[in-house]
């Protein structure tokens, strides 16, 4: 009897430490920055101290189109890349209305820009100025500007560029922390609005309301997580065939130059976790924020796209006017790294995969954004824009323009 009530214990004792693993250990460098120092220096190890790395400034005002060297660009051969549309300081992610008004947000300037193709000739005007951070979506002959505590709804603007905004912030109860909490906004196949809510940190534990993808009813009803452990992504798009979830997510800052590298994710499922802060990249265990079995259950990436690539917008490519070979490639803009010594990303990707989703394969697909050989850069692409005849708008946030690629012509 006393066996086997001792057998019981140790079974018990076993299970409750099965279901209660020991708390994180937690480095002194992953304590919060206090208020007077910037968020980004958040997670520096002592002994870079004294580094001189830091965020690259964005250009906040307008590039006069002749000082934007698109002649340095290059796309493989039959390939054409122009400047479609400049003079809007920090243009970000795109979106097209039924007639082809163009709307797009950004991050530092705050604005809303409307862009009007009139044949050969592109203007714009600020739609709305002084958000903190907006992006934009456009759904049933509505525009949503989602910002970071503020959600917006335009009701017929594409007949009515005067219309006036819907005020949907309460719907939505949006976390008030700004770092990496910036917006990138898209209604998906199920006709529900995704938005991220990213870690409020470089690297910390992040609490419940952040580190996290969410889908709402486009009322902002009915809220759901649908994926957790997603530190900062800037861009997502479903698969034409399987409608699965791809994104983009950066990895952390001041692990080194090469470590750990961004990532290009699928969501198969609900509820998958993708490993942030305990786990990284092709499953790198964080140094300052330690569990035991830090990858246990972590959904690793699909591919990873380089250190510190700042990863943004990804496209599914489904037009008919690149060649066939790019029918359903994913197309991911690195706007480029500033956590590194050496330069890295500053170009747009083509990543193909099997059907599955494996042995993905990455290629050059816009470059000339850097000059490695002087370390230096011009231009920062973040997001992709399909248009009807399948060619892609490519944003430049750096210099605030829009470049139109296009096959055979």
């Amino acid at each position: 009897m006393k066996k086997t009530l001792l057998a019981i214990s140790v079974v018990l004792l076993a299970a409750g430490c099965a279901q209660n693993p020991p708390p994180p250990t937690v480095s002194p460098v992953a304590a919060m920055q206090p208020a007077n120092v910037p968020a980004w220096q958040q997670g520096r190890p002592q002994d870079l101290a004294t580094s001189t790395l830091a965020p690259h400034a964005g250009r906040l005002t307008a590039v006069p189109a002749g000082e934007i060297p698109v002649n340095q660009l290059k796309v493989p051969p039959g390939f054409k890349v122009e400047l479609w549309a400049s003079g809007m300081p920090g243009v970000r992610a795109m979106a097209r209305t039924d007639s082809g008004r163009i709307y797009a947000g950004t991050r530092g300037i705050g604005r809303v820009y409307e862009i009007t193709d009139s044949g050969g000739q592109r203007t714009s005007r600020v739609l709305v100025d002084k958000l903190t951070q907006p992006a934009v979506a456009y759904h049933n002959g509505a525009l949503y500007v989602a910002a970071i505590d503020k959600v917006l709804r335009y009701d017929g603007i594409d007949r009515n560029p005067a219309a006036q905004p819907v005020d949907l912030t309460a719907k939505f109860n949006l976390p008030p922390e700004q770092h990496h909490n910036w917006k990138y906004i898209r209604f998906g196949p199920d006709g529900k609005l995704y938005m991220p809510f990213g870690a409020p940190c470089n690297i910390c534990i992040p609490g419940e309301p952040y580190a996290q993808i969410r889908r709402y009813d486009a009322d902002g009803s009915n809220m759901q997580v649908i994926a957790r452990g997603v530190r900062n992504t800037q861009g997502f798009d479903w698969h034409p065939v399987t409608r699965e979830l791809w994104f983009s997510d950066h990895g952390r800052d001041w692990m080194g130059d090469n470590a750990p590298e961004d990532e290009l994710n699928r969501m198969t499922r609900v509820g998958q976790n993708f490993g942030f802060p305990y786990c990284h990249a092709n499953g790198i265990p964080d140094r300052d924020i330690r569990r035991e079995r830090a990858c246990d259950g972590v959904t690793l990436p699909v591919a990873t796209m380089g250190p510190h690539a700042a990863a943004m917008g990804v496209h599914f490519y489904t037009g008919t006017m690149f060649p066939a070979e790019y029918r359903n490639t994913l197309l991911v803009a690195r706007k480029g790294s500033w956590n590194r010594t050496q330069k890295f990303g500053y170009d747009v990707v083509a990543v193909r995969t099997d059907a599955n989703g494996a042995n993905a394969r990455i290629t050059p697909f816009l470059t000339g954004f850097l000059d490695a050989s002087k370390d230096t850069f011009w231009g920062r692409p973040v997001y992709m824009l399909q248009m009807p005849d399948g060619s892609l708008l490519v944003s430049d946030e750096q210099m605030g323009a829009i470049y139109r690629i296009s096959y055979g012509m």
